[in-house]
């Protein structure tokens, strides 16, 4: 309902009588992608934790739960049919997905890896976590990856990425957001689980709830404000990007504070009124915010088009004309708006793509643009115009 998040767990049902149990009563995270086991006495489940995704185990005669490793992203689980062995694909922020091998039923275990035919891939930088206390004394977690070289010396300008979702978190290994292109160009990458993100239990979820515009936007500004009192981060080159909601939060940014150099919104939420009557997903949207005709006030409370006369800060706009999720006219009402407004900025737009941005061409040209409108407006670079365009 608009005035509380939905909870989610898994079930038992029995399909003849319609009878059921939950089979996690208690877990205070949410289950994904559950698959049996061959003797059918046993489920696995995935579940955000912390910034990871974990991999479970829920013995359905005494609904004893295990978790079965303690760091990574876990997906497709595939139980042996001896009922031995868990396969899966690891990944990690620093590593991409890779298949390994859990004991069935040991307790937080290092998975053993398969020998990749690649090699061990080399990356920039490092990864640490990164902690901030907002002002209601909630803690927001962070990962932040550094580039070679960072220190009290040479401190790197900065990057907020900000997660799509809203329910989602920064947990491993990403092809279209990936901090390691910009850590290669000598960027430090933040990447924050603020309110409404999973993996820190159902309240973290509430606190966030239809307050877009003001508990997640402190969220994220907490999170900066942590990272920039680092020696090895330069407070005065800083950038905000996000895509789908995170491009929603880029945008609400942009409308109350001018502390970042250069803004990059991708197949972002403008108006949220006009956006709940073109979306594929209008009503998944009344859940959190209600009835747009009779509650308008949430929707206009949390509308970042309603603070574009506030913006000064240069905006690169990315959208593909195929997109159902965040339909195109997003990205034409919002480009039209600081084009009136005469906010710097540019306009990346595919025709051929959709939500995400998939084919490798069309990647490359996100890539470049990106990096190209960061170095002009966060390092003070000469525009580039980037060779695919």
């Amino acid at each position: 309902t608009p005035d509380r998040a939905g909870d989610q767990s898994l079930w038992l049902v029995d399909l003849a009588s319609g009878e059921g149990r939950d089979l996690l009563p208690g877990f205070d995270l949410w289950p994904t992608a559950p698959v049996w086991a061959s003797d059918s006495h046993t489920v696995y489940f995935t579940a955000d934790n912390d910034g990871r995704t974990m991999p479970y185990r829920v013995d359905l005669d005494d609904q004893r739960l295990t978790r079965l490793a303690t760091d990574g992203v876990f997906t497709a689980l595939c139980p042996s049919p001896d009922g031995a062995t868990v396969y899966a694909l690891r990944s990690m922020v620093t590593a991409p997905p890779h298949p390994v091998a859990l004991h069935a039923s040991a307790n937080d275990q290092e998975p053993r890896a398969f020998d990749a035919a690649w090699g061990t891939l080399s990356l920039p930088g490092r990864l640490e976590r990164v902690t901030a206390t907002t002002e209601d004394g909630t803690e927001v977690r962070s990962w932040l990856m550094l580039p070679s070289g960072a220190g009290k010396r040479s401190p790197a300008p900065l990057a907020l990425f900000i997660h799509g979702g809203p329910l989602g978190s920064w947990a491993g290994w990403h092809w279209r957001w990936s901090p390691h292109v910009l850590t290669a160009r000598g960027y430090a990458v933040l990447l924050p689980d603020p309110a409404l993100s999973t993996g820190y239990g159902l309240d973290f979820i509430q606190r966030g709830w239809g307050r877009w515009g003001n508990v997640v936007y402190g969220d994220l500004m907490a999170a900066v404000d942590e990272t920039v009192k680092r020696p090895d981060i330069d407070e005065t080159k800083t950038a905000a990007m996000g895509g789908s909601f995170g491009g929603y939060m880029a945008n609400w940014i942009a409308g109350h504070t001018d502390r970042f150099d250069a803004v990059v919104t991708h197949a972002s939420l403008w108006a949220l009124d006009q956006f709940h009557g073109t979306t594929d997903l209008g009503v998944y949207w009344e859940e959190e915010f209600g009835d747009p005709y009779t509650e308008p006030q949430r929707y206009s409370d949390n509308s970042p088009n309603l603070h574009v006369g506030d913006i000064r800060t240069p905006v690169l706009v990315i959208h593909g004309e195929q997109d159902y999720r965040v339909p195109i006219g997003e990205a034409l009402k919002l480009w039209t708006d600081l084009k009136r407004h005469r906010v710097d900025g540019q306009f990346l737009y595919f025709p051929d793509e959709h939500h995400w941005i998939l084919k490798p061409g069309n990647a490359r040209v996100w890539y470049e643009t990106v990096c190209a409108f960061l170095d002009h407006h966060v390092l003070g670079r000469a525009w580039t115009r980037p060779e695919l365009l």
